[in-house]
């Protein structure tokens, strides 16, 4: 298996390849809003858009025959996103072009990469550091994304095929409990703590709301201001949370990889609709919807591949409200041993951190689910009555053979 890694390198381009690649995304994007339009939205089929528009598209934008080709192509692969999600593709207004191996190559020995544009080929030198090198070096890439970001700088995004190592059969699980309050937490004992997380969130949740009020009450000037305001605070939150779970599952990945150990996590497919049937406040309804575990589980997949560490999935239910000890649930289903952060198991009398002891749960099943030997997750009581049930079969089997 092998695993596609996207390497973002920022372009050098003088006045007139700038002048080149200008027309180009423009051209680009032109041809893509426009195929949009005027064909039927129910075909998603690249090779079916190729056949309706193909001449269309060159003689209108002037793109060369692959690039027309990457149009139909990427059309096709945003109906197609659209379908699932049960909406139709408005618009492309993003700049940008893709590439594959037919318009697009990478030169190792002078850091370089040529791009087909709307007047001939051009090449232009990488400014990358050092981890872009390590990762760029002897790799053979056949596909890139050209966009130009906010400042007017160009960057070229490519992708990289690269053969993780071979994932290691092991006993020993790490299991990761995840969550508001602790935004994840670990059976070994590590936790990050959400406090310091939400009162930034929450400055950027007040801030929201004071340039929403002005831009509903000032002058036109205001409102606009406001409006680009808004957009970066945007994108600067969704930044904040990404480096924060980038950080996060780099520490989990390392520490399974220096255990030998593979990792078991929370499915919580569903869960914010799950939790908003439930009457909550605004505040905590906020909290719940705005953090990203679902990005945070994906990063520490991507990153465990490369580190050849396995993970594996398990289902979140009753993770929270089993001891972890003698695997003892409340046997009243309206009440549980949870109390906020504390666990005290009433069968056992184990008392602790209720996030480590779910962590705790999640490397039990997870070492279920990683090597399949039968249950073997059953609580005390059950073991005891198992025993008794075998109990007199046991004497008598012992005592025919001592006689």
């Amino acid at each position: 298996m092998t695993q596609v890694l996207t390497v973002s390198c920022k372009l050098k381009a003088s006045q007139s390849q700038a002048a080149k690649l200008d027309a180009t995304m423009d051209a680009f994007v032109q041809a893509l809003n426009w195929v949009n339009q005027n064909t039927p939205e129910k075909v998603v089929n690249a090779v079916k858009l190729q056949s309706l528009c193909y001449y269309q598209i060159r003689a209108r934008f002037g793109l060369s025959s692959n690039l027309a080709q990457q149009v139909c192509r990427r059309v096709a692969g945003a109906r197609k996103v659209a379908r699932q999600r049960n909406r139709p593709v408005k618009e492309f207004k993003r700049r940008f072009v893709t590439y594959d191996a037919r318009i697009f190559s990478f030169r190792e020995k002078d850091w370089t990469v040529s791009l087909a544009t709307v007047d001939g080929r051009e090449r232009f030198e990488l400014a990358i550091g050092n981890y872009q090198r390590g990762m760029l070096a002897g790799s053979n890439p056949k596909s890139a994304t050209l966009v130009q970001r906010k400042d007017g700088s160009y960057s070229i995004q490519i992708c990289v095929e690269a053969e993780p190592p071979k994932q290691q059969n092991t006993d020993k699980v790490i299991g990761v409990d995840l969550g508001r309050r602790d935004i994840a937490h670990t059976s070994e004992g590590d936790n990050w703590n959400g406090q310091q997380l939400n009162k930034v969130r929450d400055h950027y949740c007040r801030l929201r709301a004071s340039l929403q009020r002005k831009a509903s009450k000032g002058t036109r000037s205001c409102r606009r201001r406001c409006r680009q305001l808004l957009q970066r605070l945007s994108g600067k939150e969704r930044r904040f949370q990404a480096w924060v779970n980038h950080n996060i599952s780099k520490s989990i990945v390392k520490t399974a990889q220096s255990l030998s150990a593979c990792i078991a996590i929370e499915d919580l497919s569903g869960i914010r609709e799950r939790t908003n049937q439930h009457p909550r406040s605004r505040e905590e309804r906020r909290r719940s919807n705005s953090w990203a575990f679902y990005q945070l589980r994906r990063f520490i997949e991507y990153k465990a591949v490369r580190a050849g560490v396995k993970v594996v999935a398990v289902p979140a239910a009753y993770t929270l409200q089993i001891c972890h000890k003698c695997l003892h649930i409340h046997p009243d289903s309206a009440q549980s041993y949870r109390k906020g952060k504390q666990f005290k198991c009433g069968h056992c009398g184990w008392e602790g951190d209720a996030d480590f002891n779910g962590a705790k749960v999640i490397a039990l099943l997870g070492a279920v689910v990683n090597q399949p030997r039968g249950s073997g997750l059953f609580c005390s009581l059950v073991e005891q009555s198992r025993l008794r049930a075998t109990e007199s079969p046991l004497r008598t089997a012992l005592a025919v053979g001592v006689g």
